[in-house]
């Protein structure tokens, strides 16, 4: 490998301009040396960006993008709690409610409409829709803009995130450090000009090390990197990926310590092969609350968007109206304040009777859906998982009083149910397992939660399009769901695919204006998307392609698109997805 490098250095005609200039007669040793690794590495990045990186190369800037990742991620996790110890008196993000409790409660309602103004007003200066960026639109770089997200936006939703988050919002912390950690690596990706492949797989890396410092989970990191993000699991991407997460496990384990999130006792004392049809039950239910979330969310956010319209509210007040819903609920339930690691923990060890489990998972559902509905930020990840946990417990405090000899621990279904509706809203089963798992270290601890994520994920996954992430870019007209088949359509432009008029092998143009006289035509900025349902629903060979002028003016002719060449064209976008999929 080391040897095709120097091949292709070797290869490259550099001019007298083009080769690095070592300054001469300087004074001393360090300085020339200093100058000539610089000259080196911006001749390297001119390199790169002629010929893309090589393999060794492209491991670099994994370890690269997984270390500055890593340490945005860590860097977000701090912000919040150094802003929410501002406001709240709370240094630890664990025990956040149990700060609020003590303080006033005109407190309690004034910190997150204080929280929501400022974020409305970031979302409003630095996003063209007031809305924050998350998951969902890494997921839509990945599929279908060569492995970029907005940065500009980006960097506004991650601070309007960690405001919402630091204020008393109801969300995850996740979702935003896995975005912002995205806008590095399309930084990179449009410094080095990478292709669609490598601009993809630098933002698997960014994703991956975001994930494993949350957790101090590398395993799982990079298989969420794989399954949620770029979702395939092509080999030529793992090792990467793999770098890129250990290296954010490192940055996790240096500052914050070889611990995990929860606490977690584990009773192995359990008639376990005889509660396995528990668990089964267990997700089954799990998979139910799990589309309940998301619905909810859904729903608050239509019935939000109806309520704006029709008061012609500004879109940056939003948030601060969400953040004064919010609060009317803290102050009956401080628990929904914040990420909710301190009664996700409570859930998790059993600390909880079953009465607050039930209420305490309902208000959690309302808070969610008010935060994100009310456009404050925040990502889903660590709503599931405390609503999962509760669930969990819920049910595992029913089955333990009615079968007592033949159950474990509660606490063990309280961690089945946070990994069933984790999996089931993410539409991650394998990398929320192994997250589990990873907490855990146990193996039938891990069954059990593989039973129920399997059936809370194939449940949940027929009622949404697959997850809350991929539904909500469906919300969007973005169909990626449904898989490349359905999405690359959309990628392939009409113009490209066209024979203009003027040609051999076009079409009549007398033809065409004939069929322009009818209303056939498509414009020539549109897409084979809109372009194949005119070929299914009527017999023709070709379409007029056209530009639209204005109003009452008549439109350009710019030649014909045949059906065999849009055949032609989405089968070529097909074959090249494959190849990267199984490269």
């Amino acid at each position: 490998m080391i040897e095709a490098s120097k091949r292709l250095l070797d290869s490259v005609d550099m001019d007298d301009s083009d080769k690095p200039e070592i300054p001469m007669g300087t004074n001393g040793v360090l300085l020339p040396v200093v100058m000539r690794g610089i000259d080196e590495l911006r001749h390297g990045v001119k390199i790169m960006r002629k010929h893309g990186p090589s393999q060794i190369q492209f491991w670099f800037l994994a370890l690269a993008i997984g270390i500055a990742s890593g340490y945005a991620a860590l860097g977000f996790r701090k912000g919040i709690t150094a802003l929410q110890g501002w406001l709240y008196g709370a240094q630890d993000l664990h025990k956040l409610h149990s700060f609020a409790e003590t303080l006033h409660w005109y407190w309690i309602l004034l910190i997150p409409i204080a929280g929501g103004l400022v974020v409305g007003l970031i979302l409003h200066k630095f996003t063209d829709d007031g809305g924050v960026r998350s998951v969902a639109d890494v997921i839509e770089g990945a599929a279908l803009h060569q492995g970029r997200v907005e940065g500009k936006e980006g960097v506004a939703s991650a601070l309007a995130s960690m405001i919402t988050l630091a204020s008393g919002g109801s969300s995850g912390r996740e979702g935003p450090v896995v975005h912002l950690a995205s806008v590095i690596s399309s930084w990179v990706s449009n410094k080095i000009n990478a292709n669609g492949i490598t601009g993809r797989d630098l933002l698997g890396c960014a994703a991956a090390a975001a994930v494993s410092v949350s957790f101090n989970a590398p395993i799982a990191g990079a298989l969420f990197a794989l399954e949620v993000v770029l979702r395939h699991f092509a080999v030529h991407a793992f090792a990467p990926i793999v770098i890129a997460s250990v290296a954010g496990t490192v940055i996790s384990r240096i500052h914050l310590g070889d611990v995990t999130e929860f606490t977690l006792p584990v009773d192995g004392a359990l008639a376990f092969y005889v509660e396995l049809p528990a668990f089964v039950l267990l997700g089954l239910i799990s998979g139910i609350v799990a589309v309940v979330l998301m619905k909810s969310v859904f729903l608050a956010d239509d019935f939000g968007n109806f309520v704006q319209e029709k008061t012609h509210m500004p879109r940056w007040l939003r948030p601060a109206v969400a953040g004064g819903l919010l609060g009317v609920l803290a102050i009956a339930f401080p628990h929904i304040i914040g990420v909710g690691y301190e009664t996700t923990s409570r859930a998790l060890t059993g600390e909880l009777l079953l009465y607050q489990a039930v209420i305490f998972a309902i208000v959690k559902i309302i808070a969610v859906s008010i935060t994100m509905a009310g456009r404050m930020g925040g990502g889903i990840f660590s709503p599931s998982l405390m609503t999962g946990a509760l669930t969990g417990l819920t049910f595992g405090l029913i089955a333990t009083s009615i079968f007592p000899n033949v159950s474990g621990s509660e606490t063990i279904y309280a961690l089945a149910g946070m990994g069933a509706v984790a999996a089931a809203v993410l539409g991650a089963p394998i990398s929320t397992t192994l997250i589990v798992f990873e907490l855990t270290g146990d193996w039938q601890t891990g069954l059990a939660v593989m039973v129920a994520v399997s059936l809370s994920t194939a449940i949940a996954s027929r009622i949404v399009d697959r997850s809350f992430f991929l539904t909500l870019l469906e919300r969007r007209n973005v169909h990626l769901a449904a898989g490349p088949q359905a999405y690359l359509l959309s990628m392939c432009g009409v113009a490209s695919s066209m024979r203009a008029k003027d040609v051999d092998g076009g079409a009549d143009e007398d033809e065409c204006w004939e069929l322009i006289g009818q209303g056939v035509y498509i414009d020539g900025n549109a897409t084979l998307e809109q372009a194949m349902p005119i070929f299914d629903s009527r017999a023709l060979t070709f379409i007029p392609v056209v530009s639209l002028g204005g109003e009452g003016e008549a439109p350009e002719l710019w030649g014909a698109l045949f059906q065999v060449d849009a055949l032609k064209a989405y089968n070529k976008a097909l074959a090249a997805t494959a190849a990267e999929e199984h490269s």
